[in-house]
């Protein structure tokens, strides 16, 4: 079910990106900047973890420094063909770490 807010810990599990790095990436990267609720607590949006996997992508599968990373994001407006346009969405990624949990959950009963 879609929602219109995730807490850090959901966004980690879907992106599969520990809190730290996501903390550490909103002072790095400007558009990446949830909205905090009265409890301080930070609210991600759809938008937020279509960054947050395209980040990843960049910096984990094509192994850019964040500066590298940040570069091509600030670009991305001006640049339609960037092959970091080709990640996989938030719903995507869920649905494809919930079938790894199901998976592994089925390997340790064999």
């Amino acid at each position: 079910m879609k929602k219109l807010y995730y807490s850090i810990g959901e966004v980690s599990e879907i992106t599969d990106i520990e809190p730290h790095v996501l903390r550490y990436w909103e002072t790095v990267f400007k558009d990446l900047s949830p909205r905090k609720n009265k409890a301080g607590n930070r609210t991600y949006r759809e938008e937020d973890i279509t960054l947050i996997l395209k980040l990843k992508h960049l910096v984990q599968e094509k192994k850019y420094s964040t500066a590298g990373a940040k570069k091509i994001i600030e670009g991305e407006d001006q640049d339609p063909a960037n092959e970091s346009n080709q990640v996989l969405t938030a719903e995507m990624q869920k649905d494809l770490n919930e079938v790894k949990l199901f998976l592994n959950k089925l390997l340790e009963k064999l």
